[in-house]
């Protein structure tokens, strides 16, 4: 029964070895030319304000970009929902647990809202 994995093995060890020696071989062949200009921190074509390293930044901008994958991805189980929805021996069920399923995903919302998470000032 193993046997039957080698396949999946070799390929895998293929591609481990490829992307090593991909690894290896830009390492090995890049240009190496640093100078002050190439290693200084580039922001949008204007010069950067302060240092990086001790700027403070908000992750509220970060909080409402992970809500926003996290609900839009959620709404993706809506479509087989739909689809599976027209078969008439399970719909209930179905109907029934996308209810719940709703019902938590707009539990979160509301947590999320009642915490201040999407506001933006």
């Amino acid at each position: 029964m193993l046997f039957s994995y080698l396949p999946i093995l070799v390929m895998i060890g293929i591609a481990t070895v490829m992307a090593i020696g991909a690894l290896f071989m830009s390492f090995v062949f890049r240009p190496s030319n640093p100078y002050r200009e190439k290693l200084s921190p580039w922001e949008c074509g204007m010069e950067p304000v302060g240092d990086a390293n001790t700027g403070h930044f908000r992750v509220h901008f970060f909080i409402i970009a992970i809500l926003f994958i996290v609900f839009d991805v959620e709404t993706l189980f809506l479509f087989p929902w739909a689809v599976i929805l027209s078969e008439k021996a399970l719909s209930a069920f179905i109907f029934v647990e996308m209810v719940v399923f709703i019902a938590i995903l707009a539990i979160g919302l509301i947590y999320a809202w009642v915490k201040g998470a999407l506001e933006w000032v």
